[in-house]
C-alpha cells in the first residue's frame, strides 16, 4: 500500500508540453480579420445612472462599445460628461483599425452625458453626420391606478 503512494507518474515527454500549448491557441481560435468601414453608426445611451456607447458598421453589427462602468468608473460619476468623453475615446481607440470616419449619431435618454459624448466623438476624429434623439416619449402615457377603496 505504501509503495502505492509514493510511486511516481510516468515522466511526460518534452514534446507533450508544447502540444498542450498549441491546443489552447487552437481552442481560442484565430484573430477575427478586421473589416473596414468607413462610416458607422454610433449609438449613445444616456440615462441618469450610466452611458454606453456602442459604434456599429451600416448593418447594425457591433465593431466595438464602451460604457462608464467598463471604463473604470463608479457610483453617480459614471452619469457625468466627463465619463462620457472617456467612454468615446476608449470607444474610438479599440475601432481605430477598422478605418471609421463618418457616423450618424442616434441619442437616448435624458442624462448629461448626452452632448458630451457627441462633441468627443467629434475630437477624437470622427465626423458627425447627423444627430437624431431617439428618446421614448410616452404619448397618453400609463394608464392610471383604479381609485382606492377604504
Amino acid at each position: 500500500m505504501a509503495d502505492e503512494l509514493t510511486t511516481k507518474a510516468p515522466a511526460v515527454e518534452a514534446g507533450a508540453d508544447t502540444e498542450k500549448k498549441d491546443v489552447k491557441a487552437r481552442a481560442r481560435g484565430k484573430k477575427k480579420a478586421v473589416k473596414q468601414v468607413s462610416h458607422g453608426l454610433a449609438y449613445v445611451y444616456a440615462s441618469y445612472n450610466n452611458t454606453i456607447v456602442t459604434l456599429t458598421d451600416l448593418n447594425g453589427n457591433v465593431l466595438g462599445w464602451s460604457s462608464a462602468g467598463h471604463v473604470g468608473f463608479k457610483g453617480p460619476k459614471k452619469a457625468t460628461p466627463y465619463a462620457a468623453g472617456i467612454i468615446v475615446k476608449d470607444v474610438v481607440d479599440k475601432i481605430r483599425e477598422a478605418g471609421l470616419k463618418d457616423v450618424n449619431v442616434f441619442v437616448k435618454g435624458i442624462g448629461s452625458g448626452r452632448e458630451a459624448a457627441v462633441r468627443a466623438l467629434h475630437a477624437n476624429g470622427v465626423n458627425v453626420l447627423s444627430i437624431k434623439d431617439m428618446t421614448p416619449i410616452p404619448h397618453n402615457g400609463c394608464r392610471p391606478a383604479k381609485p382606492r377603496r377604504v
